[in-house]
């Protein structure tokens, strides 16, 4: 069982900063994900700053989400 994601705040440079339920932290960088269908839109900054938390995993007002558990798998992580 993966953790929830409880708080997404934008970074620069196309990263989030993601805390987990479980303790553990870490940045998401989305730069390598910008190229390839719905994701392109969030290269626009106001778009991609309006991330959130929703539910158990992150979305963006454009209807954009990703697998919480694809998130925590590429987000690198600090341990508690």
């Amino acid at each position: 069982m993966y953790p929830s994601i409880i708080k997404v705040s934008p970074q620069k440079d196309y990263r989030l900063k993601i805390q987990f339920d479980n303790g553990e932290s870490g940045i998401l960088d989305m730069k390598q994900f910008l190229n390839f269908g719905i994701f392109k839109r969030l290269k626009d900054h106001k778009v991609f700053n309006t991330v959130r938390v929703s539910f158990d995993t992150i979305e963006w007002e454009t209807g954009i989400d990703l697998d919480p558990e694809f998130i925590y798998e590429k987000c690198k992580t600090d341990r508690p």
